[in-house]
């Protein structure tokens, strides 16, 4: 699998923490108690998440389906096992908190995906996710043009009606909060909190520090309005029952 195909089918995973990624850490802090919780990384990457839960708990598991990236990920945590997230390899009941970051729009079946974070929660204990927004202007993770992968990001693809888009993007996902809370109606989860967010800019502040602040402060003031549609993420937070 070359590098390209890698990026299409997995996503890339976060090689840096920057503003984007604190950022995320403190909405999960909001809703999450991480004070000595039970954490498993769904998709760990190469466990920059899990190295930042470290000042809350000792208690850091991560699932990786890369073994490269699972390898590198090892110093992060307190066990990172290799695998898909369709067949967990917890019991039930183990975890206070599941994570799960841009990771479910990859996934082969997202039902069973969002069945198995479930059923590895204890009763009490929250799932927090990112994943696509579907009305988010610019598809990030490319497309497929007459069988070749074209590599970037593309405007308006998750505008176009299913079939066109599952042409175009049959690698990832995008949903709609309907869509996504669908996957987890039948499951014994209740929805503590919904939004939907913009993403953390960071190259573009890196490359023009006052373009970057303003876009930013911008965008997380549309937040709090209904252009929030147009976010480039969802944020849902469930909490066992």
């Amino acid at each position: 699998m070359t590098y390209s195909e890698k990026a299409a089918l997995r996503g890339e995973p976060g090689y840096v923490w920057r503003s984007g990624q604190e950022r995320r850490l403190a909405m999960i802090r909001q809703w999450v108690n991480l004070d000595g919780a039970v954490i498993l990384d769904d998709g760990c990457g190469l466990g920059q998440y899990l190295e930042h839960f470290t000042p809350f708990t000792q208690h850091r598991f991560g699932l990786e389906v890369e073994h490269d990236r699972a390898v590198q990920a090892i110093p992060t945590a307190s066990g990172i096992a290799q695998g898909v997230g369709e067949h967990l390899p917890f019991a039930a009941d183990s975890f206070d908190f599941v994570f799960s970051n841009e990771v479910i729009e990859h996934v082969q079946d997202d039902a069973v995906y969002a069945a198995e974070m479930a059923r590895v929660i204890r009763p009490g204990g929250r799932l927090l996710l990112f994943c696509p927004n579907r009305w988010y202007p610019v598809e990030q993770h490319g497309i497929y043009w007459k069988g070749t992968y074209k590599f970037g990001n593309i405007p308006l693809v998750n505008y176009l009606p299913n079939r066109w888009r599952s042409q175009l993007a049959p690698h990832v996902r995008a949903y709609t909060k309907g869509s996504l809370l669908k996957l987890f109606a039948a499951l014994p989860l209740q929805v503590i909190y919904h939004t939907r967010i913009f993403g953390g800019y960071d190259n573009i502040e890196y490359r023009c520090p006052r373009l970057g602040k303003a876009l930013k402060k911008g965008l997380y003031t549309a937040e709090k309005t209904p252009l929030a549609v147009l976010g480039i993420s969802h944020l849902l937070v469930l909490e066992k029952v």
